[in-house]
């Protein structure tokens, strides 16, 4: 009886435990996105990350990340819009990170007070990676013959229908070379005297998560829901923001047989992709 009578109560006047909302944070970091291939940018996490940090009553916003990376500039935005809400609504922000948080992931981790990893998790591979495919073995066999016309020497740079050129290459190492002391700036401003001195800290190496705190990466070893009881009671209750939709889930909300068609195919490719991210640490 007692209980029936509560819920006639609004949520708000009957509220005893302690809410703590959670943003999921997880795929391939990267620009643009579809509504049958949502990315993990800037754009699409805006709102819940708004949402979370508008919960007035919560003393802490949790991110779960599970990313292995992608990139930068889009690392470094959703880095700067969590501690830009955690400055303007006074919260503090803790990261918790599940099968993978390396490269832009990491970045993203960068921006909790505290970081918190299964001692199995992956974290770490600070530093930047850029890649392609090269054709020109391949169009010569085939009697094809390429033909470009720019208006500028440099236009053609890294074409992968031409072969590779030094110049060419050093151009690019010089770019990598840039974003990754951006990306160390970044690590050794957030992390401070937690950092050990060790030497292959900023080569691009990954660790588990037990190391990971050995090399001042993460501030503990725990899960989400044990750590937030120990921080704030048992009395919490997590509140997951804006959930996303499974592929499937996306691909049978097409409107359009032909639309289903074209997200399958799309979806394949898109999958063998980002297959290759995770599988750079075994996942």
């Amino acid at each position: 009886m007692l209980d029936a009578l509560k819920r006639l109560v609004p949520k708000k006047f009957r509220q005893s435990k302690t809410v703590i909302p959670v943003v999921r944070l997880s795929g391939v970091i990267q620009s643009g996105g579809s509504a049958l291939r949502p990315a993990l940018n800037l754009q699409s996490v805006e709102n819940r990350l708004k949402k979370a940090f508008d919960m007035k009553k919560s003393p802490a916003v949790a991110i779960a990340i599970n990313s292995p990376g992608g990139s930068p500039v889009q690392s470094r935005a959703i880095f700067l819009r969590i501690r830009d809400l955690a400055r303007e609504k006074d919260k503090k922000v803790i990261v918790f990170v599940e099968d993978v948080a390396a490269s832009g992931g990491y970045m993203i981790a960068l921006a909790g007070d505290e970081i918190i990893a299964d001692p199995t998790s992956i974290v770490g591979s600070i530093g930047v990676i850029s890649g392609g495919f090269g054709f020109p073995e391949l169009i010569k066999k085939l009697g094809i013959e390429r033909r470009v016309y720019t208006s500028g020497e440099n236009k053609s740079v890294l074409d992968p229908f031409m072969p590779e050129k030094e110049s060419d290459i050093a151009h690019l190492k010089a770019l990598q070379a840039d974003v990754h002391k951006i990306f160390i700036d970044m690590v050794k401003e957030r992390r401070g005297s937690k950092l050990a001195d060790d030497p292959d800290l900023f080569t691009g190496l990954f660790w588990s998560g037990e190391r990971g705190l050995a090399l001042g990466l993460v501030d503990g070893l725990g899960d989400l829901h044990s750590e937030l009881r120990k921080r704030y009671g048992d009395k919490i209750e997590t509140e997951v923001i804006g959930t996303q939709k499974g592929f499937l889930g996306r691909l049978l909300g097409a409107s359009q047989p032909a639309a289903i068609g074209i997200g399958l195919a799309q979806g394949l490719v898109d999958t063998a992709e980002e297959r290759a991210w995770w599988g750079r640490y075994g996942l």
